[in-house]
């Protein structure tokens, strides 16, 4: 999979998610296999740009592979800037957010919203493409909703403009994340346009990976909310679309290993009372793969705030299984 001038090592991605993809994440996954991992969206608000948490969103881990920011806003001048103060700090790609469907980013135009402007999509486009030296991604849905779809459209926008790859997430706004994926819709895109396609949406094991790539004809896939607590996800389609057979899960001592030193990595990354907190989400996803962790166990890591009292409850919950 090649993007702009950056070769990846394969053609699996892992997503943008909001309070998930940051950089211990990133770098897991990384190590498990996924060729490009992208960050959560950063806003292009110039009044947030040197707020603590926006930086700690673009923030790269020595470990990332090649390093690709998503940004997000509806100013094209706003947008341009955010690209070049991104590249001057460390960013390899910049994505642009034209997918998210949360209410509170669509209300003020943003994400997903701007699919409903091919006018200001084309102008956001173009100044950000000509803000930077680095290659441009855009991510979208199909449309805003079922009776707009407009990828197609524009995908072309997104040619014309000099965007080094799409992702399409197969779903309009108004589907949220439900329903299923439209995988003949980016199929379309992907016969209509020249640049590399990444198909995203409902793949969750090696056998739909294989099949997304197979329907779609896509240059690669991208995955979401499936790795979360599951970075496995990544090594395991890997071998399947090299091998065509499948490869064990990770027993419990794997997941035991590789919670811990996500958990470490988070507290390193963000501090004792900040990583201690977002590291219980992880801790539940991890614990999604195992039977048998005790629920009074679970409230206990939910509610310690100590880091050395949360690896504990951890260790000692699966060791009890």
């Amino acid at each position: 999979m090649q993007i702009g001038s950056y070769q990846l090592k394969n053609n699996l991605i892992l997503a943008p998610m909001a309070g998930v993809s940051d950089a211990p994440f990133r770098e897991i996954c990384a190590e498990f296999g996924a060729g490009l991992t992208v960050s959560e969206m950063v806003a292009s608000n110039p009044m947030l740009r040197n707020n603590t948490g926006t930086l700690l969103r673009a923030k790269h881990g020595e470990n990332n592979g090649v390093r690709s920011v998503q940004i997000l806003g509806t100013n094209p001048h706003d947008l341009a800037q955010a690209a070049r103060f991104n590249v001057e700090n460390g960013a390899q790609i910049i994505d642009i957010n034209m997918g998210c469907p949360a209410k509170k980013v669509c209300s003020v135009a943003a994400g997903s919203a701007l699919l409903r402007d091919e006018m200001l999509v084309k102008q956001i486009l173009d100044a950000v493409v000509n803000a930077v030296d680095v290659p441009v991604t855009l991510k979208i849905r199909t449309g805003w909703d079922k009776e707009s779809r407009n990828a197609l459209t524009i995908a072309k926008i997104a040619e014309d403009s000099g965007i080094a790859a799409l992702t399409i997430h197969g779903r309009t706004r108004a589907c949220k994340f439900e329903g299923l994926a439209e995988y003949d819709t980016i199929k379309q895109v992907k016969q209509a346009v020249s640049i590399p396609i990444i198909a995203n949406g409902d793949i969750d094991s090696p056998e739909k990976a294989y099949f997304v790539l197979e329907k779609t004809g896509a240059d690669a896939i991208m995955i979401g909310r499936a790795a979360q607590g599951n970075p496995w996800l990544f090594s395991q389609i890997s071998h399947f679309l090299e091998y065509a057979t499948l490869t064990e899960k990770p027993s419990i001592d794997d997941i035991h290993t590789v919670l811990i030193s996500h958990l470490e990595k988070l507290y390193s990354f963000y501090g004792a009372g900040m990583g201690v907190r977002l590291a219980r989400k992880h801790i539940s996803w991890y614990f999604r793969a195992i039977e048998g962790v005790d629920s009074l166990l679970k409230q206990q890591i939910n509610q310690t705030l100590e880091p050395k009292e949360q690896l504990r409850l951890v260790s000692l919950a699966i060791a009890r299984i």
